[in-house]
């Protein structure tokens, strides 16, 4: 039963996010949106957490699996891949930088 009302809440969550997603038209995926509902109602306290929590570990436990159409998807787009090696390359190497430096500012400046 813990299941049953743990997926209702997550899918309620990602359908609202899908919805005001379809009717706003805003760039941000629908399950993105869903996500951050979701974090909203569990952090404000309008439903207990340990309702979505098995829910949740199921997922998590079988992430690695849910990764699986991605990485087929991605197949598809392989030649647009290839093409655009070092734009991808760069700005996934600089902004890793940015957050490192980020994080160790940020860092330093909580220790003092």
């Amino acid at each position: 039963m813990k299941y049953i009302r743990s997926f209702a809440i997550i899918f309620a969550c990602l359908f609202l996010g899908k919805g005001i997603q379809a009717l706003t038209g805003v760039a941000i995926p629908g399950s993105i949106i869903g996500m951050l509902i979701l974090f909203a109602v569990l952090s404000m306290g309008l439903i207990p957490s340990h309702w979505a929590k098995e829910g949740c570990h199921l997922f998590i436990r079988h992430m690695a699996l849910l990764f699986v159409p991605v990485g087929v998807g991605l197949m598809d787009y392989l030649d647009l891949i290839s093409t655009n090696t070092l734009p991808i390359l760069l700005s996934t190497l600089g902004s890793s930088l940015v957050v490192l430096i980020v994080i160790g500012v940020a860092t330093h400046h909580k220790e003092k």
